[in-house]
């Protein structure tokens, strides 16, 4: 049975794009790169099904241009790579793009223990740190889509739905009983105060036994590379995910 992929369902909702507004954007990606590509709702449903588990290169750019992530981060399990092989001429060529798993074959992964009850839904996420160059200390705060699927949390932040504009927010989390373990990455705004720069780290989250809140810590690197740590939180707003509930999340959310 195909596992479906949470983490592109998730990116394209936070993105508030219907399958066939998502197709159409892929589409026009390509249009804009020169590269011109067939993408339609059907093939969406595919890849969201997990029946297509890696998109290929044309479709792989498009679909990095419309996100605005990597193509390693859209929760595809193969993913297109290039090869560079000598020419026999004292050159080389440029083989063939092919589908790499991105997990090995050779290495077995252990059964995950199952989730409890569902995660899906929109939540708030709240996290702290402090800025060395200011003397201050900050809360960040951003409307997040989160979908589940087995153990697996993906979380997208809603397009407006963050107290820092333009500074889009994921979170990939693995939930084992009450404890959720994973990566974030967020893009910071360009004409705000870090200038476009890219920060992630890892996070661990205690889940109340209410299922309505998570919290525990963070880490990751600082402006100067220096190794930080601070509080983050999850609190469950709705567990609808309809196009009308998440655009009613679409703003900034109150301090």
């Amino acid at each position: 049975m195909a596992t479906p992929n949470s983490a592109l369902r998730a990116a394209r909702m936070g993105l508030l794009m219907s399958q066939d507004d998502f197709a159409r954007a892929i589409r026009d990606a390509g249009t804009r790169a020169g590269q011109p590509n067939d993408a339609n709702k059907r093939l969406v449903q595919r890849w969201e099904s997990g029946v297509t588990i890696a998109p290929r290169p044309v479709y792989a750019r498009a679909l990095e241009v419309v996100t605005g992530l990597p193509i390693e981060s859209l929760g595809f399990t193969a993913v297109p790579q290039a090869r560079v092989s000598e020419d026999g001429q004292g050159g080389h060529d440029m083989e063939p793009e092919v589908p790499v798993a991105t997990h090995s074959a050779a290495a077995p992964q252990s059964e995950p223990h199952a989730a409890h009850r569902n995660y899906s839904g929109v939540w708030l996420s709240r996290y702290e740190y402090f800025s060395s160059g200011r003397d201050a200390a900050f809360t960040g705060l951003h409307y997040v889509v989160l979908l589940q699927h087995g153990n697996r949390l993906t979380a997208r932040s809603l397009p407006n739905g963050s107290s820092n504009p333009n500074s889009p927010l994921t979170m990939d989390l693995e939930i084992d009983g009450h404890i959720a373990t994973g990566t974030w990455t967020e893009q910071t705004a360009t004409d705000g105060y870090y200038r476009g720069a890219h920060y992630h780290g890892a996070i661990q989250l205690l889940v109340e036994p209410t299922g309505r809140r998570m919290t525990g810590k963070w880490v990751g690197f600082g402006k100067e590379f220096d190794v930080n740590t601070g509080p983050w939180e999850l609190v469950f707003q709705d567990a609808s995910t309809t196009k009308a509930t998440l655009a009613a999340y679409d703003r900034p959310p109150e301090a």
